[in-house]
């Protein structure tokens, strides 16, 4: 005759205790991909990835202002090359003393061609027009039509389905965008060319960093990225401009600014918010970047800020709503 153990078996309504490891995770439970920390999301947590976009904007915006200033005091292509390799070998240190996984492989060669249309072929081209005189809100305008050549592109290369609410909000969202810098335009025909050129090298990357590696490891794959593109545009630097320094002062402030904030802050959100969301809903925030990059020309260097800058920032913040919902 089988005695039955009356005291193990779980009072009636209870779950039965997990016969296996307490800490193995339940099923259901999604792992942690690559560079993301484990653990119980907090309302803090929560809180800071809400915060994310906004930060990004300002931050993305913020560059502007700093390549105006450094264009003034260097060649472009010398100050992206000094801001590559200095934030490359900044991050990948910081990623070498946290012991971060490093890309091998096709996603290493994946992470190279991505870098260098993210980097090399968007800031070298931008910051080429800002040097000829190409004023930042224009620039920040034709950059600001990056959402709608993701959303052209996001169906058919990643299988994003764009609803009619977020076609609305690229509307919007690029309605904004010509209001902002509507009253500033002034036109360099090769600096428009060249602002074109950074705006393909930024929406191209984009689609094929979300494609081949959105899972990648946020500190070691931006700065693998830094450390491809630095080389390409040091070469370029010295076989087309005269690479000297002309006011340090201004030269290092910029690219610190650059470096710390524009490069590392920047490109580690721009990573995170690929890997938790859709490139489309991404992109969108774009459209914010002209209307943010005026009211920081106003508070940095003066530039009025018309109402047109105004009604461009309500209509993009709009727009981006509209866009970020399926």
């Amino acid at each position: 005759m089988v005695v039955q153990r009356t005291e193990d078996a779980p009072p009636r309504g209870t779950a039965p205790a997990r016969p296996d490891n307490p800490t193995a995770p339940r099923a259901g439970t999604r792992t942690a991909a690559p560079g993301e920390r484990t653990g119980t999301r907090t309302g803090g947590g929560r809180a800071g990835a809400a915060a994310m976009p906004a930060v990004f904007v300002l931050l993305w915006s913020s560059a502007f202002i700093a390549g105006v200033i450094g264009v003034d005091a260097a060649p472009p292509l010398l100050l992206i090359f000094a801001r590559f390799t200095a934030a490359g070998i900044l991050l990948a240190g910081y990623a070498v003393a946290v012991r971060a996984p490093w890309p091998r492989g096709r996603a290493l060669a994946h992470l190279a061609v991505s870098g260098l249309l993210i980097q090399a072929v968007q800031f070298g081209a931008l910051y080429s027009a800002l040097a000829m005189g190409l004023p930042a809100g224009v620039v920040a305008l034709v950059q600001g039509l990056n959402p709608v050549v993701i959303a052209l592109l996001a169906a058919r290369v990643l299988g994003e389905r764009i609803s009619g609410r977020q076609w609305a909000g690229f509307a919007l969202g690029a309605a904004g965008v010509v209001l902002a810098v509507a009253d500033r335009v002034a036109f360099s025909p090769l600096g428009v060319v060249l602002s074109l050129v950074g705006l393909l090298g930024l929406s191209l990357g984009t689609l094929y960093q979300k494609r081949h590696v959105p899972d990648m490891d946020v500190r070691t794959g931006t700065a693998v990225q830094f450390l491809v593109a630095a080389p390409p545009l040091g070469a370029l630097s010295l076989l087309t401009e005269t690479p000297a320094v002309a006011h340090w002062g201004a030269f290092g402030a910029a690219l610190a600014w650059m470096v710390l904030v524009n490069s590392i802050g920047v490109f580690l959100l721009l990573n995170t918010m690929l890997r938790r969301s859709a490139a489309s809903s991404v992109a969108a925030l774009f459209f914010l970047t002209p209307s943010v990059t005026a009211v920081l020309a106003w508070a940095a260097i003066g530039q009025a800020l018309d109402p047109l800058a105004v009604a461009g920032l309500v209509l993009g913040g709009a727009g981006v709503l509209l866009a970020g919902r399926r």
